[in-house]
């Protein structure tokens, strides 16, 4: 028998049997798109974490201090506030390859001016901070090196921090206060929008360290230091070189462990990726159960309609026709079956994936819970890559 007339014969067959066909594809749609769909969101948290991590700025390293054990509790790192001031001088002076540092504090409070106030993070940074985060300025310019000799009272603002002190006035050259100390506005930040720990990046005020330190935050230690390499192949050595300065400059000895922790932007994102790797594959896996089970039903209703259709194939060998006909009829309308309902499963796949990009709320909020930007990402992942602890 030829294979045209074998094809017209399985799709009349299909065609008769409209809502059994129309139900045997859907476990293939079904399966199809939830593979496709499933993966292609699991992707996309890997390059957003990834881009929360580039925007880190270009080969940077981090360093916190170490952390605190007091009656059994432990503070976490940058509790114990073991690193200096000298020390981020120290590295821009002795580390070759250094092109960029800033020192950092950390802290929350509220802000105010006129009637309007606000809870808000502040950050002290270095001149520096704006470069190695490459984050520029949407209007007014970022404080200066001379303003953190001085302990100027200057400081740059997010956004979000702007529209709800300031609303829908130009918050440059205004006086913010913070902790009842006037502040000037010399610049605000380009919006960042939601980190992908929805915490808001806009929501932030920089100033000089020195002057977080001497005028709103208090004590003479530092969070944390970013440094930045002229050279990402350095990286490496950079890092070994931090750290044995600091071990030096510490008075730490040998087999001792450290009062500080160094990582550099690719330790954290490989932690953070491999986590995002993980709920992938799991995504997948789950969607790919899906489409099992569509092949397995278009299986039983393949083997259903061979024993029904008994006299129909008894009717067709008596007038000539062979067995290798007839299990090419069967297999047409299989493979029609999942064709049909792959394309159809791709479609929907695709487009659930295009929604999704566009509107990441479109299946679930995206958001986790609240913490310091990405600052609190770094923490745990050096919790997890470093499991020794230091004792202050």
């Amino acid at each position: 028998m030829k294979v045209g007339s074998t094809l017209n014969i399985a799709l009349r067959a299909l065609r008769r049997n409209k809502m059994r066909s129309v139900l045997t594809a859907l476990g293939i749609i079904i399966g199809v798109a939830a593979v496709i769909a499933m993966v292609g969101i699991g992707n996309g948290a890997k390059a957003q974490v990834e881009a929360q991590i580039a925007s880190l700025g270009q080969n940077v390293i981090l360093i916190f201090s170490g952390s605190t054990t007091s009656s059994g509790i432990r503070t976490g790192w940058g509790g114990a506030g073991t690193l200096k001031i000298e020390d981020a001088e120290a590295i821009r002076r002795e580390v070759p390859g250094v092109i960029a540092v800033s020192e950092e504090v950390v802290s929350t409070t509220q802000v105010a001016a006129g009637n309007q106030n606000w809870f808000t993070r502040i950050y002290g940074e270095s001149a520096d901070y704006f470069d190695i985060r490459q984050w520029p300025l949407a209007d007014g310019a970022p404080f200066t090196a001379q303003d953190v000799r001085s302990a100027n009272k200057v400081c740059v603002i997010g956004r979000t921090t702007a529209s709800q002190i300031y609303g829908n006035e130009d918050p440059v050259g205004q006086i913010l206060r913070i902790k009842n100390v006037p502040f000037t506005i010399s610049g605000t930040l380009t919006a960042k929008g939601l980190s992908t720990q929805g915490v808001d990046q806009d929501d932030i005020v920089i100033m000089p360290y020195t002057s977080a330190m001497k005028r709103v935050v208090g004590g003479t230690t530092l969070r944390n230091i970013n440094v930045q390499i002229s050279d990402g192949r350095q990286i490496a050595a950079a890092q070994q070189q931090i750290i044995s300065l600091l071990r030096q400059r510490h008075n730490i000895r040998p087999g001792r462990d450290d009062d500080f922790t160094v990582r550099n932007q690719q330790e954290i994102a490989d932690a953070a990726t491999a986590t995002t790797a993980v709920m992938t594959v799991l995504l997948g896996s789950i969607a790919g159960v899906s489409l099992v089970v569509g092949g397995i039903g278009i299986m039983n209703i393949m083997l259903v309609s061979v024993t029904e259709r008994t006299r129909e194939i008894g009717t067709r060998m008596a007038v000539g026709a062979h067995g290798s006909d007839i299990l090419m009829q069967f297999l047409i309308e299989a493979v029609t079956l999942s064709s049909v309902g792959g394309v159809i499963g791709i479609v929907f796949g695709s487009h659930a994936q295009l929604r999704w990009r566009r509107d990441r709320n479109c299946f679930w909020n995206w958001r986790f819970a609240n913490s310091i930007e990405l600052r609190a990402l770094a923490d745990a992942h050096i919790a997890q890559l470093d499991h020794r602890r230091v004792h202050v």
